[in-house]
């Protein structure tokens, strides 16, 4: 049986977008099949983030071109929240240190409103998917384990433990098992492919002592050293150990499809032992494997990862992104291409990227929108906050610039926009002083004063208009008998002060549009020098 690893290069023909390539290779290798299932899944150990996201998005693009090709396809997504807590992450206070393997679906919510430790990291998650627009079956496997559905599959590797031992160790090398002190035929006798979770301590700090060919398991406690000898059926404590269960987990659902990343496709890695394990223990044909490569972060400078508590996840990258263009920038690149999402200004490249794309696979999969005329990214962060996020005065102010932008991109990017800048740019925050700059007014030359105290005599009568503002702030520090050309430096020097007293800057937006924009009396006040 051929090896299920897709190589792209050679799946791809010109012109054909890469999830339609998957999804006919597919067809071809599994012909005929009731439902065709492409998969993902996590372990909910810490914050479910962006680098999760392209298996999950992977999976589902493919699903996606399934249903294109007429086929019943579903995209389901694992919970492995049977799975051991084997650290705590930063953001989770230690002395969740206890718990440490317990399964984290049975360890409490670092915070109330949650079930388990599990649910508080999955529920962002799902919420993040419905945003998106990416429907997904979930499957919980700490019930699909305590249900019994699992039993007899984990009852057949127990029967088959020294066949998958072996294969364990032919993919260790020399090294490791010197490295291990591994004596192969200790190892063989000795080695069972399941976890128990202790039901004196809950946690999965145990040895297996025995097997008795059917459904029952001897194992020590090694925290308490209380030894039991429990049937499995009736009380289900054991858990597949990784390589087993995910192969396993293949049968079950008859997955067709499935990705993941480097970790696990190394060679000689998950995958390959999986693979193996399929065809030989369970003689299951696996599905189709492709490795995605690492979608990294610009603009925030750290390396970011789950287990410590600083990941970046859906939810977050949906604030500063659209749903259709964070979908449409994993889409638009194979997975087999890396490429980095932005908190900085290469967002501005990225939407209006987005916006000049008129069709493709990728657009017509992730765009639901498709706007007539969107508002620019730059140009929501610019009158977003000359006007202080204000809707009605933005939509105002591109009136005033005789443009039409899609009302609905204004409604959708302003938030975005603020949050982009002020959470993550906030060095280029425009803001109003909170108080008057009287250190900087106390170096103004007299008849720059004289100026300053003008314009806050005319702003307490109407100028409502940016024309009328536009010809008072020109002509304040204007000398008579003096050419525009001469009369340009004294203009610029009287915005400078008037930035500095507003802003704390030299400079900032265009200055009658924004005396216009922002609120009158917060203006006067730091004018009253």
């Amino acid at each position: 049986m051929k090896s299920g690893r897709l190589n792209l290069n050679q799946l791809i023909k010109a012109e054909t977008y890469w999830s339609d390539a998957i999804a006919e290779e597919v067809k071809n290798e599994f012909p005929e099949r009731e439902i065709y299932t492409t998969a993902a899944g996590i372990s909910p150990s810490g914050i479910v983030h962006f680098g999760n996201f392209r298996d999950v998005i992977t999976s589902y693009a493919v699903c996606e071109s399934l249903k294109k090709l007429g086929l019943k396809s579903r995209c389901i997504f694992s919970w492995d929240n049977f799975d051991r807590l084997r650290k705590i992450p930063s953001n989770v206070d230690k002395s969740f240190q206890k718990y440490i393997g317990m399964p984290l679906s049975k360890v409490p919510s670092p915070i109330p409103g949650f079930s388990s430790y599990a649910e508080y990291f999955q529920a962002p998650f799902e919420k993040a998917m419905m945003e998106l627009g990416i429907k997904l079956e979930y499957i919980d496997q700490t019930k699909e384990y305590e249900s019994g559905r699992y039993d007899e599959i984990i009852f057949l590797a127990l029967q088959k433990r020294k066949e998958i031992a072996k294969i364990l160790l032919s993919f260790m090398s020399d090294k490791g098992k010197q490295d291990g002190n591994i004596d192969e035929k200790e190892y063989i006798e000795n080695y069972y492919p399941i976890s128990v979770y202790s039901r004196f301590t809950g946690k999965d700090i145990v040895k297996v002592l025995d097997y008795d060919g059917k459904s029952s398991i001897t194992y020590e406690c090694i925290e308490t050293g209380k030894t039991e000898t429990v049937d499995l059926t009736k009380e289900r404590i054991a858990k597949l150990a990784w390589k087993i269960d995910w192969p396993m987990r293949w049968q079950e659902e008859g997955v067709v499809f499935e990705p993941a990343g480097h970790d696990h496709a190394s060679p000689g890695g998950s995958y390959d032992v999986a693979e193996k394990i399929a065809i030989e223990v369970f003689h299951n044909r696996p599905p189709l494997f492709l490795e995605y490569k690492f979608v990294g972060i610009v603009g925030l400078g750290s390396k970011m990862s789950g287990s410590k508590g600083n990941a970046i996840s859906p939810a977050e990258l949906l604030e500063i992104y659209e749903p259709a263009i964070l979908k449409w920038l994993y889409l638009k690149k194979r997975p087999d291409q890396a490429f980095s999402l932005a908190f900085d200004s290469e967002i501005y490249r990225q939407y209006d990227e987005f916006d000049r794309e008129a069709g493709g696979c990728a657009f017509e999969l992730a765009n639901t929108l498709n706007y007539k005329n969107p508002i620019p990214f730059k140009q929501a962060v610019a009158l977003g906050q000359i006007t202080q996020w204000d809707k009605s005065k933005v939509t105002e102010l591109i009136k005033d610039l005789k443009e039409n932008y899609d009302p609905e991109s204004i409604r959708q990017r302003l938030p975005k926009a603020r949050a982009w800048l002020e959470k993550h740019n906030a060095n280029e925050l425009i803001k109003l002083n909170d108080a008057p700059n009287s250190e900087y007014a106390k170096i103004l030359p007299d008849n720059s004063r004289e100026h300053v105290r003008k314009l806050r005599e005319e702003l307490e009568k109407k100028h409502e208009s940016i024309e009328d503002l536009e010809n008072l702030v020109y002509e304040i520090p204007k000398k008579p008998g003096l050419s525009d050309k001469e009369n340009s430096p004294l203009q610029k020097e009287f915005f400078k002060h008037v930035y500095n007293l507003l802003i704390g800057r030299d400079s900032g937006p265009r200055l009658s549009t924004f005396l216009w924009a922002v609120p009158r009396e917060k203006v006067l006040n730091l004018l009253d020098i």
